[in-house]
C-alpha cells in the first residue's frame, strides 16, 4: 500500500519539478516514510506552482490605485445616542437568540515573551497570574450568564501548539466551560519555497511549513467542522479576535447590532493611529474596494502618510483586527478561496543541506506565504461596517515582554483602564504625574464586565490603594506582595 503510495507521490513531485525532496529516503526509518508521505500528500502542488510564478519567477508590481479615499467610521458608542440605543438593542437580541459564536485566533507561541508554551497560556495577570486564555473563558461565562444563552467557542491553534493547547484547558478544567461548546481548529500549514522555487526540506524526512496566515481562519472554520456545528446550532455571526489582546471584547453587542442592523458580511472595528507611521494597518477605499493596507507597504501609498495641520494622519482608522462575519459570509470565501489573495515573506528558515546536516541560516533564504483575514474586506458588496473605538479597555496587544505592544504595556494598560472603575467604588487610586495608574489593578471578568457593575458591587468597600490588588471571580481579593522594607526603614 505504502509502495503505491509513495509512487502516486514521487510521480506527483516529478511532474512539480519537485522530486528532489526524496534525496534522503533511503536514510528514512518505516515510521518516518510513513509521516513523510502523510505530510507530503497534503501538499497543494498547484498552489506552490502558482504562487511561485507569481511571487518568485516574476517580478510583482506593486498594486496602483487611482483613488484612494478614507473610510467613513460609525462614532465610538454614546450611550445617548439613538443609534448606539438602536444598535445595542438589536445585538443583545441576536446574542439572545443564540445567533452568535466566538472565534479566537490562538496559534502563537510565547516564544517572543521568553515563555515555553502556547501565547494564550501566558499568565498577563500582574498579581494573580491568570492567562489570556483565562480572561477570554471567563469574558465567555459572563455573558452566557448574562443572557442565558450558549456562546460557542472556537480557537485556530498550529500545529506548534495544539495539543499543548487542548492540555492546558483540560488542567484548568475550561474555566467552567462545557468541553462541548468549546472547539480547537487546526490552522493548515503551507511549505516553505527556496528562491528558485522548490521545496525545502527541514530534516530528510519533513518539509519545512509555516502556517498559512490568520486567513487560514476561513479554511479551518471550515475544514475544522465550526461552520458544520453553527448551522446546527442556528449559529450566524463569528465575532473575531486574537488571542494576545487581553482587552478585546469578544462579544460586544453594540458591534453586534451594527453588523446586523446593516446586513453586513463583515464589519470591523478601528481605532486611530498614533501616527502616519504607527506598525497597524491602514483602513480605507481603493478605487471602490474597502482595503486594509499593511503598514509594511505604506511607503508605496504616499497619501496613507500624509498628516493634518495638527500632525494627525489623513487616514485614521488602523486596524485592530476585531472583526465579525457571517457565516454566510465564511462559506462563499471558502468556496472561492483559490482567488484570496497571498503575501510572501522572505525568511530565515531552518533547513537542511545536501549532504543532510542542519543550517541555520544568518540571512534569509526562503520564502514563507501567508493569507490575511483583512482581505476578506475586499469581497464585501456593502459599504463598510466599521464602529470607531478607544484602545484602552479593547485593544492592547501583546507581541513581546517589553516595549511597544508588550506584556509590560498590557499591564500597564489593565491599571489604566479599571483605575476607573476603583475610583467609581469610591476608592482613592494612587496615580503618578503622567496620570498613569502607580498600582497593579486586576478585575476578573467573572466579577464584573462594566465599571457601573463593578461600582455598585463594590461601593464603599474599600477606601484607599496603598498597593495592587486583584478582585478575583468571586469577589475575594489579593494584595500585591511588596518588597520587604530596608532595616533602616521603619515607615508602615
Amino acid at each position: 500500500m505504502m509502495d503505491t503510495l509513495e509512487t502516486q507521490l514521487r510521480e506527483r513531485a516529478a511532474a512539480y519539478g519537485q522530486d528532489h525532496i526524496f534525496r534522503f529516503w533511503d536514510q528514512l526509518t518505516e515510521s518516518a516514510r510513513t509521516a513523510f508521505l502523510n505530510q507530503i500528500a497534503g501538499v497543494d502542488f498547484q498552489l506552490l506552482k502558482r504562487l511561485s510564478e507569481a511571487w518568485i519567477h516574476t517580478e510583482k508590481a506593486e498594486e496602483h490605485f487611482n483613488s484612494i479615499l478614507p473610510i467613513q467610521l460609525i462614532p465610538p458608542v454614546d450611550e445617548s445616542d439613538g443609534d448606539a440605543r438602536a444598535a445595542l438593542d438589536a445585538g443583545e437580541e441576536f446574542l439572545r437568540q443564540g445567533r452568535v459564536g466566538v472565534f479566537v485566533v490562538a496559534g502563537g507561541q510565547g516564544t517572543r515573551l521568553g515563555f515555553p508554551g502556547p501565547k494564550g497560556s501566558y499568565p498577563v495577570g500582574p498579581i494573580s497570574k491568570h492567562s489570556l486564555f483565562q480572561y477570554q473563558a471567563e469574558k465567555i461565562n459572563k455573558l452566557q450568564e448574562r443572557y442565558q444563552v450558549i456562546l460557542p467557542w472556537y480557537l485556530m491553534v498550529s500545529d506548534s501548539n495544539h495539543e499543548a493547547t487542548r492540555a492546558f484547558f483540560e488542567t484548568h478544567n475550561f474555566w467552567g466551560l462545557k468541553r462541548e461548546n468549546v472547539f480547537f481548529l487546526p490552522q493548515r500549514m503551507i511549505p516553505c519555497l527556496d528562491p528558485q522555487g522548490k521545496l525545502i526540506l527541514e530534516s530528510p524526512g519533513r518539509l519545512a511549513t509555516s502556517p498559512n496566515g490568520h486567513g487560514g481562519a476561513i479554511e479551518a472554520l471550515v475544514d475544522g467542522g465550526a461552520v458544520e456545528d453553527a448551522r446546527k446550532r442556528g449559529v450566524e455571526l463569528f465575532t473575531y479576535s486574537q488571542v494576545d489582546n487581553w482587552a478585546a471584547k469578544m462579544v460586544d453587542p453594540y458591534f453586534i447590532g451594527y453588523h446586523v442592523l446593516r446586513n453586513a458580511s463583515m464589519s470591523s472595528k478601528c481605532h486611530r493611529r498614533n501616527n502616519e507611521r504607527e506598525a497597524v494597518g491602514v483602513h480605507c477605499i481603493c478605487d471602490g474596494e474597502y482595503r486594509v493596507i499593511e503598514y509594511s507597504e505604506l511607503d508605496h501609498y504616499p497619501q496613507l502618510l500624509a498628516v493634518e495641520e495638527s500632525g494627525a494622519p489623513v487616514f485614521s482608522p488602523g486596524n485592530p483586527a476585531i472583526h465579525g462575519l457571517s457565516v454566510a459570509f465564511v462559506e462563499e470565501l471558502y468556496r472561492h478561496f483559490d482567488v484570496f489573495p497571498w503575501h510572501k515573506a522572505f525568511k530565515k528558515i531552518p533547513c537542511i543541506n545536501e549532504t543532510g546536516e542542519k543550517v541555520q541560516p544568518d540571512t534569509p533564504n526562503g520564502y514563507k506565504f501567508e493569507t490575511f483575514i483583512f482581505d476578506a474586506l475586499r469581497f464585501i458588496r456593502h459599504p463598510p461596517v466599521s464602529l470607531e473605538i478607544e484602545r484602552i479597555g479593547e485593544y492592547t496587544p501583546i507581541k513581546q515582554f517589553e516595549g511597544i505592544n508588550s506584556v509590560v504595556a498590557a499591564r500597564q494598560s489593565m491599571s489604566d483602564y479599571w483605575a476607573p472603575w476603583f475610583e467609581a467604588a469610591g476608592c482613592v487610586v494612587p496615580r503618578d504625574e503622567q496620570g498613569h495608574c502607580a498600582v497593579s489593578l486586576e478585575v476578573s471578568p467573572a466579577f464584573a464586565l462594566s465599571r457601573d457593575e463593578f461600582a455598585e458591587k463594590m461601593c464603599g468597600s474599600m477606601a484607599e490603594l496603598r498597593a495592587g490588588i486583584a478582585i478575583h471571580a468571586d469577589g475575594t481579593q489579593s494584595v500585591e506582595k511588596q518588597p520587604a522594607p530596608c532595616p533602616e526603614d521603619s515607615t508602615l
